[in-house]
């Protein structure tokens, strides 16, 4: 059974965690290429948490047409804007979501990219049902949806989107848990005109302790890929900064 350790990073602003993520990714291609060993003690697979300040990215394929406002009202808003390498189009990160990125090397577990999709969705599923949410995923869109309490018509819950090099993962998933939905009006969420967006907090009707929500996503994550979870360590030399 292949171990996944587990760090929670908190509030970290965008790029550090982009950084982090690439050096992990680095770390674990070099150990696979023989370009250095592994060393003993040093994870192999990384669940990282995180919460981001305001943020909007747009994935490589991206179209910025769906930042509805000028890159200039984002930042006076108190946002940042990147265009980053993972799939996907749009979307907005802050404070109230829960991030989630998977660092795995994939030949430990299966090499297909849609498979470990499904295998996300279905971690987040299983923890919303938990919190008596009945969330489902939509044919042919990405991600996970439920029927909104207000409108009656599915509304994203929880956006994903990956890098993969040589079957290493990185970036992840992005669960609204208290969420500020407002600002996902500045922008067309995941490029899906139309599209609605809600949150835990507001299908529930009130605030969900994220803390609660993180280590129902880390049980069902270790169940769905058949993986241990356990906590980092100090001393597992994965954190450099």
């Amino acid at each position: 059974m292949e171990k996944i350790t587990v760090r929670d990073l908190g509030l970290m602003r965008f790029r550090e965690a982009w950084a982090y993520q690439e050096e992990l990714l680095r770390k674990t291609v070099d150990a696979k290429t023989g370009k250095r060993e592994l060393l003993p003690r040093e994870p192999r697979h990384h669940l990282l948490y995180c919460e981001h300040p305001h943020v909007v990215t747009l994935g490589k394929s991206g179209d910025e047409s769906h930042l509805l406002v000028g890159k200039e009202q984002l930042e006076k808003a108190g946002a940042e804007f990147y265009r980053i390498n993972r799939g996907g189009d749009i979307t907005y990160h802050g404070p109230g979501q829960l991030v989630a990125y998977p660092v795995l090397d994939l030949d430990r577990f299966f090499t297909d990219i849609h498979r470990y999709m499904r295998f996300l969705e279905e971690s987040v599923i299983r923890t919303l049902a938990t919190f008596g949410l009945r969330a489902r995923r939509v044919e042919k869109c990405t991600g996970v949806w439920l029927d909104s309490k207000a409108t009656g018509r599915p509304a994203k819950i929880c956006a994903m989107g990956v890098r993969c090099s040589r079957w290493v993962t990185m970036h992840g998933l992005a669960l609204n848990v208290n969420t500020d939905l407002s600002w996902f009006g500045r922008i067309v969420p995941c490029g899906i005109d139309g599209g609605e967006v809600t949150s835990m907090q507001q299908e529930l009707g009130s605030q969900a302790e994220i803390r609660e929500v993180k280590a129902e996503l880390q049980r069902q994550f270790g169940l769905v890929f058949g993986a241990r979870m356990e906590a980092a360590s100090t001393h597992d030399g994965a954190l450099t900064s």
